[in-house]
């Protein structure tokens, strides 16, 4: 029986070994550099030998599309083109060639000629954002926003509380579900993203180079928060199986402190006028959003079915905490709009902020809807019989579609690009 695995063990190694796709080590000059002397040349340092696709396997392309690479060659591990004297200037190189595996491996770089280097999201060729990101994003937010919104529920709303063992387990299920769900849209995310970059069919773009994404800004958030949100979802499966709540105390704190890593690569952290007080106000924004949108569908859905003895005074609960949860989105929203938008007509006279507008309008209304429960709903509650009781769980439940919506147009807001 050893004997046989180890044959196994062999088998499943050998051919991995003996036909992994090339892997790029290196390339001179570096991705992301400002070079003060033009290259001579563009060399790409592998870990094995490559075949050439075509004598033009690495093109070296400035902003308006223009090639100024020489023919390619191999040499060793190593592929390198001639380049013509290049002007200051941004540039892009794209490169392919074929490892010992058949496959097709492609990339893409950038670097600056006495001119910052390009991000790669700008390297010539890409498209930029699409409305698939867009719903891509929308659903990252709205699996952020149910693992916040479920755990600050279970945390905040209902500390203290002789919760049902149901109801409890329901909650730990949609804070895992949220975790999955933020997990996978944020490597659609990020997929999309490179294959915009790499420009490739998807097919090849199994085999692309990643590394460039990997080092920006957003490939750092998206590596921390895969790997922040995996933890957190393990913490949440423990919680549920132990039926221990306090478990779930790290993973609300990691997920929330975490969430901003899309502050850290957003417009608020990257464009010109951006400090750390815009990404820190971003992050308050998202992370607001999120507790005050996921706990109250998960109030509105799981609550008010599973446990309807704590209606009243969860209810009673969070209508206490969305004003200051409202306050900081709005507050935090407002100063980001004033830095955003030098002047007032930027509002109507730009796409970033006709976007801006419309996101306003749908949180001015779920700022009147929670108003109605906070003023109106809650002093009468204890008039309310069962029957009033359900209605106020659909009302709850339109507020979160409110929600839901905001979280939308927040996720078209973040690819569009704000006025100089």
């Amino acid at each position: 029986m050893r004997r046989l695995v180890a044959v196994m063990l062999v088998a499943l190694a050998f051919p991995a070994t003996a036909f992994a796709h090339a892997t790029l080590q290196s390339t001179t000059p570096h991705f992301g550099h400002e070079l003060q002397v033009a290259p001579r040349s563009i060399e790409l340092h592998f870990d094995q030998y490559v075949k050439l696709v075509s004598p033009s396997a690495i093109k070296v392309l400035n902003d308006k599309g223009v090639d100024f690479a020489l023919s390619s060659r191999t040499q060793g591990t190593n592929v390198i083109a001639g380049i013509k004297q290049l002007p200051a200037g941004a540039y892009t190189v794209r490169w392919q060639a074929i490892s010992a595996d058949s496959h097709v491996v492609s990339g893409v770089w950038t670097f600056g000629v006495r001119v910052p280097a390009p991000s790669i999201n700008e390297a010539y060729g890409a498209g930029g954002p699409t409305r698939t990101e867009d719903v891509v994003r929308w659903i990252w937010f709205l699996g952020i926003a149910l693992t916040i919104g479920a755990l600050g529920l279970r945390l905040i709303v209902l500390h203290g509380l002789e919760v049902p063992r149901a109801l409890d387990r329901r909650i730990a299920v949609a804070a895992g579900i949220g975790c999955i769900v933020a997990l996978q849209a944020g490597i659609a995310a990020f997929s999309l993203r490179a294959e915009d970059a790499l420009q490739l069919p998807f097919g090849r773009f199994l085999y692309g180079d990643l590394s460039p994404m990997a080092a920006t800004r957003f490939g750092t958030a998206f590596v921390t928060m895969t790997l922040v949100f995996a933890l957190a979802l393990a913490l949440v499966y423990l919680g549920w199986l132990l039926d221990r709540v306090d478990v779930l105390v790290p993973a609300f704190v990691l997920t929330v402190v975490f969430a901003g890593g899309l502050s850290y690569s957003g417009h608020d952290a990257v464009d010109p006028g951006s400090s750390w007080m815009t990404e820190v106000a971003d992050w308050v924004h998202l992370s607001a959003a999120s507790l005050w949108i996921g706990a109250l569908a998960t109030m509105a859905i799981l609550l008010w079915s599973g446990a309807p003895e704590l209606r009243r005074t969860a209810f009673i609960r969070f209508s206490r905490l969305a004003p200051c949860l409202i306050g900081l989105v709005l507050a935090a929203g407002t100063y980001i709009a004033i830095v955003r938008l030098p002047h007032l007509r930027d509002l109507w006279a730009t796409g970033y902020g006709r976007v801006l507008l419309v996101k306003m309008a749908l949180v001015a209304l779920a700022l009147l809807w929670g108003a109605f429960h906070h003023f109106v709903v809650r002093p009468a509650l204890d008039r309310e019989d069962s029957g009033g009781l359900a209605k106020i769980g659909r009302s709850l439940v339109g507020e979160s579609m409110v929600g839901v919506a905001v979280l939308l147009v927040a996720a078209v807001l973040v690819d569009s690009k704000p006025p100089p």
